[in-house]
């Protein structure tokens, strides 16, 4: 596979985190200037943050966990040489599954929706994983 092929998906999860982070960061900022929240309030983590403001901070949040996995996987895999058509194909998966699962969390949160794309998420990324360890261990 290309390098385009195999990074593409990666980009695609950078490019979520960043625009979760700078939506976060606008939305706190302009809460702090209209007077909605005093600093003091936040100043030691999220559960004073008005419920919208909350949802986009954890959804930024969220991309700095199960992603990171994701990134490291994809480089290993672009080295060693095992990132083929069906790594591809799953990291595709993988990243669908993250918008979904980014999108449902900044506008209903809905947790029955929210949870199975996480989920998939999740499942398809163990599923890289493994495939790569046993390739890589057995030598395939």
């Amino acid at each position: 596979m290309s390098i385009q092929a195999v990074l593409l998906p990666l980009f695609v999860e950078v490019i979520l985190t960043f625009v979760l982070l700078y939506w976060m960061a606008h939305l706190r900022t302009s809460a702090f200037r209209k007077g909605d929240i005093n600093a003091q309030d936040v100043a030691l983590r999220e559960p004073n943050w008005p419920p919208h403001i909350a949802q986009v901070g954890n959804a930024y949040h969220n991309q700095l966990e199960l992603p990171l996995l994701f990134y490291v996987l994809t480089i290993l895999a672009w080295i060693t040489r095992h990132a083929d058509l069906l790594f591809v194909v799953l990291a595709w998966i993988f990243v669908a599954a993250r918008l979904v699962h980014a999108y449902i969390h900044v506008t209903d949160n809905n947790v029955n929706r929210r949870g199975p794309a996480f989920g998939l998420g999740a499942l398809v990324l163990t599923i890289m994983w493994l495939i790569f360890m046993i390739r890589i261990l057995l030598g395939i």
